[in-house]
């Protein structure tokens, strides 16, 4: 039972990722920057990037006595997810406007780019224990 509800929560997280891409995506190659979701970055992010972060850790915690490879890959999945969009951020940030508000954009992606660290190396414990 808990590794039904931890495969359902970290399937949920990796279909939050991909839907928060393609909505980069489909922002990135319209004309006025905006994508599909009507909200700005900070509420997206609050709410389709924060629960991706957190739901695959849920998963690992729920699930941490029963061993399960394919759990294992899920949550290596949204690890890798998370820091190829950090990577995307740092890519295509404008450093210029970036230096004359103050903003360091590495030093605030940082700690996403952690995050999808720890889920890989979750992942990977998870598939060693299995």
């Amino acid at each position: 039972m808990a590794l039904t509800m931890a495969l359902i929560i970290t399937s949920i997280a990796v279909g939050l990722l991909v839907l928060y891409g393609a909505d980069i995506i489909v922002g990135y190659n319209s004309d006025n920057g905006e994508g599909f979701i009507p909200f700005d970055h900070k509420i997206r992010g609050m709410g389709l990037g924060l629960p991706a972060m957190i739901l695959p850790i849920i998963a690992f915690g729920i699930s941490r006595k029963e061993p399960s490879k394919g759990l294992g890959f899920l949550i290596i999945i949204a690890g890798i997810l998370i820091i190829t969009g950090g990577a995307v951020v740092i890519g295509n940030a404008d450093m210029s406007a970036a230096l004359e508000s103050g903003r360091n954009i590495v030093s605030e992606t940082m700690p996403i780019v952690v995050a999808g660290l720890i889920q890989i190396g979750l992942g990977i414990l998870k598939i060693k224990k299995s």
